[in-house]
């Protein structure tokens, strides 16, 4: 076999496992309207030059027709051992960075990764859906700071660990019995000021599938970025995440 044809065989079998890869980070790990703000665009990026680039470069390097049999098995082997492990940890970086929840507290949403939490806070949470890092989507909840003689114990919770309420699965509620509170903070589309003329159009079309409800704005952090999720007046729940920084 010369090694284009090898090669080749080995960027098929790549790319499959990429497209199958890329197919559950969009419909499950990563979805809309989540798929950006998440960094999931750059994550599939990294999987696609560590398995698609790497492994058949390797492979078209290695292949010669004069190389005696076990040599070339011996290459081969190493080359798709190498892979298996690149793949394997690009997997695990994806996993851990996924969005497990989406926290609605005091003015804006929270989306927060899997690697953010503690299994020693996860276990600390009210309800079964609070404890468990989801593989399905991040789940949408609110946080509540505690009132009366319990705030100071939390103030001084927040400094000791470096943790915020979005971190603390102990403070989480039922999104529902959070978003009212929040939802009294958001802004009209108008105020994204600094949105181009692809987002204003594209806001214009999600307005103009909903007429009689006109949609808000909250800031939707992530680490330390900020984006603007357009939050349906009915549902209270995001149905696009944009770019764009709400707070200029």
């Amino acid at each position: 076999m010369n090694r284009w044809k090898a090669a080749g065989i080995h960027l098929s079998i790549s790319a499959v496992l990429v497209v199958l890869m890329g197919a559950l980070i969009y419909f499950l790990w990563f979805p809309s309207p989540y798929f950006r703000a998440a960094g999931a665009n750059r994550l599939i990026l990294l999987l696609m030059g560590i398995d698609v680039c790497i492994g058949p470069l390797l492979t078209l390097v290695v292949v010669n027709r004069h190389k005696p049999r076990k040599w070339l098995r011996l290459d081969l082997t190493i080359i798709a051992v190498l892979q298996t492990i690149a793949f394997g940890y690009g997997v695990y970086v994806i996993t851990d960075a996924r969005p497990v929840f989406i926290v609605a507290e005091v003015d804006r949403l929270v989306m927060v990764s899997a690697q953010e939490l503690s299994d020693a806070d996860l276990a600390k949470g009210d309800r079964p859906e609070f404890r468990k890092r989801s593989l399905t989507g991040p789940v949408l909840v609110g946080a509540l700071p505690p009132k009366g003689d319990s705030s100071g114990d939390f103030v001084l919770q927040v400094m000791a660990t470096g943790k915020d309420i979005d971190r603390l699965p102990q403070y989480y509620v039922p999104y529902d019995q959070a978003i009212g509170a929040v939802m009294k903070r958001a802004k009209p589309l108008a105020s994204l000021k600094r949105a181009t003329d692809s987002q204003r159009a594209y806001l214009d079309r999600l307005q103009a599938a909903l007429p009689s409800q006109p949609l808000e704005v909250l800031p939707l952090q992530h680490g330390d970025n900020d984006y603007s999720a357009i939050i349906s007046p009915s549902s209270k729940r995001p149905i696009a995440v944009l770019s764009i920084d709400p707070w200029k």
